[in-house]
């Protein structure tokens, strides 16, 4: 019985494996764009027309390329967030008070810009506001820019 029940388990699990690829190949044949249809020849009579009315000749991709700026490197833009001054640690998530780290929360005690480190349970509207603002003057201070 036990092999009975082995065996079916590993045909449905081949089962399973061949149905996701059947699926990932036709995802990817739906992907690719259909080929363009190739322009059709023009009459006699136009095609003599044609050569003196020559399109304007496409722009070369070096020169759009050259026409758009370069895009500013990730090492060049600031990063957002605090910075920990004694250990170089820099935090982005410090909006929420509840989840911010402890050196956040006694730095702003540290600066003077908060009375005491909060508590969950005594954050109400007031705290909170103390708080933004708080964080807020501590983003201005140099030392704990990132």
């Amino acid at each position: 019985m036990t092999e009975g029940l082995f065996i079916l388990t590993v045909i449905f699990a081949a089962y399973v494996v061949y149905q996701v690829m059947n699926d990932k190949k036709a995802a990817a044949s739906e992907a690719k764009p259909a080929p363009a249809p190739a322009p059709k020849p023009q009459p006699a009579a136009k095609q003599e027309a044609a050569p003196a009315a020559k399109p304007a000749p496409a722009p070369k991709p070096a020169a759009v390329a050259a026409s758009v700026p370069p895009a500013p490197t990730p090492e060049a833009a600031p990063k957002a967030g605090l910075k920990n001054p004694a250990t170089g640690e820099v935090t982005a998530a410090f909006t929420n008070y509840r989840f911010a780290k402890r050196w956040i929360k006694e730095a702003l005690v540290s600066e003077g810009l908060l009375d005491k480190i909060y508590k969950n349970n005594e954050l109400d509207a007031d705290a909170e506001a103390k708080i933004k603002d708080a964080v807020a003057k501590l983003e201005a201070i140099p030392k704990y820019r990132a």
